[in-house]
């Protein structure tokens, strides 16, 4: 279905990220990678799918080597025709005692680089007519929880970036839509288990099944693969006229 197309995907060498650029692979598209984990295993499985894989290392957090990013996939592939705004980092503190360059670096990632990499995306997605951006955003997206103020303030205002690219682009043949998942078991949710763990002297396995009690009534976490299966459903022409919407794949956690 993406044979000839190139997907960016920022956050990529492993969890979310990586799950989401396998399965784009698995449909013939290129991939641009980026991201600070195991560069080389991540390109390994990707490049086992029969496509090409380029890495950047970009700081998400720095506007020009988001750019340098940008320039380096069109330099290698014409330009981003799939972007995957994926990047994200967490930290868990009341607002009072919220360290501010944690919170800044928050929004930088988790939000600013969206617009950053959008940005610079339109332009070749608007001359050809066709373009998907698909914003990795959260249930923290649609509702709260205390002590995450940063990245629910990051994750809203990815779901209201998301709107008004949409709105934006609604008659170019490009369309962003949002993704917004509740629990996956990545390295960052995992140690979020092992702190619970170790604060409460529980086991790893009493301490999943709090996390998940909490929040999420279908009592699973949702697997990096169906994420990279919701992304390849918005690339596909079913999702040629649905644009500016956030998908939750929450087990029924927003429904509450």
């Amino acid at each position: 279905m993406l044979q000839g197309k190139t997907a960016l995907v920022t956050g990529s060498t492993s969890g979310i990220g990586l799950g989401i650029a396998i399965e784009l692979a698995k449909q013939g598209a290129n991939i641009v990678m980026n991201g600070f984990g195991d560069v080389d295993g991540a390109k390994a499985q990707i490049s086992a799918q029969g496509v090409k894989v380029e890495y950047h290392g970009a700081d998400m957090s720095k506007p020009a080597e988001i750019e340098d990013m940008m320039n380096s996939a069109t330099a290698a592939f014409g330009g981003v025709d799939v972007l995957v705004n994926n990047a994200g980092i967490q930290f868990v503190s009341n607002v009072e005692d919220f360290p501010t360059e944690r919170w800044d670096a928050i929004i930088a990632i988790n939000l600013s680089s969206a617009f950053h990499t959008t940005r610079l995306a339109l332009p070749h997605m608007q001359r050809q007519k066709w373009g998907r951006i698909i914003n990795i955003a959260s249930v923290h997206g649609l509702v709260a929880s205390a002590g995450k103020s940063a990245y629910v303030a990051a994750k809203h205002g990815l779901v209201g970036l998301t709107k008004t690219v949409a709105l934006e682009t609604a008659k170019t043949g490009v369309t962003c839509n949002a993704i917004c998942p509740g629990w996956v078991l990545t390295p960052l949710v995992q140690k979020q288990i092992d702190d619970r763990a170790a604060r409460e002297k529980i086991s790893a396995e009493d301490a999943t099944r709090e996390l998940l009690q909490e929040k999420e009534p279908s009592l699973k976490f949702t697997t990096p693969e169906q994420l990279g299966g919701l992304a390849v459903f918005f690339c596909s022409p079913a999702t040629d006229n649905v644009t500016g919407q956030s998908w939750a794949s929450d087990g029924g956690w927003s429904a509450q």
